[in-house]
Order: C-alpha cells, then sequence, then structure tokens
C-alpha cells in the first residue's frame, strides 16, 4: 500500500493480496484521521460482506471468492474510544454482471484498489445502542 496527502485528501493505492479494511485502518492511525469520508473502486478476489437484521440484531456475512470489480464501495471513518473506527459498504460485480454487497466486512485485492479519504474537521464518537444493536454516531 502506498498513499500521499493533498491537504484534506489522501489518495491511496492498495496492491494485490492486501486487505482492504486493515489499510484503510493503518492510514488513519498513521494519519491521525478521526473524522472522514471515503470512496474507492477497484478489483478483488475474495471478499466478505454482511447484512444486519434490526429485528435479531445480528449480521448475516456472505463471503465471495472469484473475479470481482468494485462497483462502489463508501463509508465513513469516525472514532469509537478514539481510535478510528472504519464503516464501509461495498457492491462488487462478477464476470455476468451479477452485484453482491453489504456491509464490508474483509476484502482482499487482485489487482488494484484506488481509495480517495476526504477528510473532514472534527471527531464523531460512536457509541453502542442497545436499542438498536449497532455502533451510532454520538453527537
Amino acid at each position: 500500500m502506498q498513499f500521499q496527502r493533498f491537504g484534506n485528501k489522501v489518495i491511496v493505492r492498495i496492491d494485490r493480496g492486501e486487505e482492504i479494511v486493515s489499510s484503510l485502518q493503518s492510514v488513519c492511525e498513521k494519519e491521525g484521521i478521526a473524522l472522514a469520508s471515503v470512496s474507492a473502486i477497484g478489483a478483488v478476489n475474495n471478499f466478505t460482506v454482511g447484512v444486519f437484521s434490526p429485528s435479531t440484531k445480528i449480521y448475516k456475512s456472505n463471503r465471495f471468492e472469484g473475479d470481482f470489480e468494485i462497483v462502489s464501495l463508501t463509508g465513513t471513518v469516525t472514532t469509537k474510544e478514539g481510535i478510528p473506527y472504519i464503516h464501509l459498504h461495498m457492491s462488487a460485480g462478477d464476470g455476468e454482471g451479477r452485484v453482491f454487497g453489504g456491509h464490508l466486512n474483509q476484502a482482499f485485492v487482485s489487482a488494484t484498489c484506488e481509495m480517495v479519504i476526504d477528510i473532514s474537521d472534527g471527531t464523531v464518537e460512536r457509541q453502542f445502542s442497545e436499542e438498536i444493536g449497532l455502533n451510532l454516531f454520538k453527537f
């Protein structure tokens, strides 16, 4: 992985074999990023995404292997207990044009991943909501 900061933006290249979520976590820690929006494109060959059920408060995870193009990867960086908290969603399409997606748990790059981190001033902390079952923005 390589990255360069330009004011309030960080441009990141995540390389073949590297994992996207942990790479973003590393950049945020190195650059002291506490609040940002994230977008990316690229290709992956192994990824796990989930869908949250509000009624059961459980994530259902789905793992995919093969050749996939990232159709959309978007999310936020906030903090939880002062540590960068990564929340991403990803959709990826296969060779037949089928698209699969959800909350991104893990994704391994097969060719490259081009990411833009758009940093905002300030901090938004996360706090677990017993009612919802998720870590929500705390203002």
